[in-house]
C-alpha cells in the first residue's frame, strides 16, 4: 500500500463519518464522536490474528459492494451495550439478554445503515461512480470470524488496505465503542489516489 494512498483513504473515511456522527448526534439522545483512524495493509490471516476476541462476542451489520470496484464494510457492536446503545440512539433502553432478539437486531441494522451508507456515499462521490450495497445482513459471532466471513466476499486472496475507524456513543457517563472496518482492494485504493490527486 502506497503511504500517499493511505492517507487519503483514511481521510475519506474519517471524514464521512465525522459527517455522519454529527447527524446522529443531532437526532440522538446520546453524543457521537469519531474516536481514532488506522488503514494498514493486511491480508486475512493477520487481520484476523489482530483481531483475537478472547471468545467475546459481537454483532457486526455489513454490506457487500459488488461491481467494478468491489468492497465490504461492517460495523461493529458490543452486544452487552444494547442498553446504552438503545438509549443512546432512541432515548430509552432495550433490556441485555443472552441473545439479540428482533427489535434489538432491527435497532443495530438502522445504525449500522446509517453509518455505512455514509461511508459509502463518500466513496462513490469520490470515485464517481455509483454503488448498489447489499441489503445489510446483521450477524454475531467473534470478531476472527465476522472478519472470515467478510473478506470470503472478496476474491482478494492477498493483501488489501483495511480500514478501521472507532466511533464513541456517550450517553450521560458511559461510553460504548463500535468499529467501522472496511476492506478495499488494491484496485480500488489506486483508483481513489488517482480520483483525489490534485489537478484529477
Amino acid at each position: 500500500m502506497d503511504v500517499k494512498a493511505g492517507k487519503m483513504l483514511e481521510r475519506v473515511a474519517v471524514a464521512a463519518l465525522e459527517k455522519c456522527v454529527s447527524k446522529l448526534s443531532r437526532i440522538s439522545a446520546g453524543k457521537w464522536s469519531v474516536a481514532e483512524a488506522h488503514v494498514s495493509l493486511r491480508s486475512m490471516d493477520e487481520a484476523v490474528k489482530e483481531h483475537v476476541s478472547g471468545g467475546a462476542t459481537s454483532a457486526a451489520v455489513y454490506f457487500e459492494i459488488k461491481g467494478e470496484y468491489p468492497f465490504t464494510s461492517m460495523v461493529v457492536f458490543r452486544p452487552d451495550d444494547i442498553e446504552i446503545l438503545s438509549r443512546g440512539f432512541l432515548g430509552f433502553s432495550f433490556s441485555k439478554l443472552p441473545n439479540l432478539n428482533q427489535a434489538q437486531e432491527l435497532l443495530l441494522s438502522e445504525l449500522g445503515n446509517i453509518i455505512l451508507n455514509s461511508l459509502i456515499s463518500s466513496l462513490s462521490n469520490s470515485l464517481k461512480r455509483s454503488f448498489i450495497p447489499s441489503a445489510p445482513k446483521c450477524v454475531q459471532g467473534e470478531i476472527p470470524f465476522l472478519l472470515e466471513a467478510l473478506w470470503a466476499s472478496l476474491d482478494c486472496s492477498g493483501k488489501c488496505s483495511l480500514v478501521t475507524v472507532t466511533l464513541n456513543l456517550q450517553c450521560d457517563s458511559t461510553v460504548t465503542r463500535s468499529e467501522v472496518i472496511t476492506i478495499i482492494p488494491a484496485a480500488m485504493e489506486a483508483a481513489l489516489a488517482a480520483a483525489l490527486e490534485p489537478g484529477a
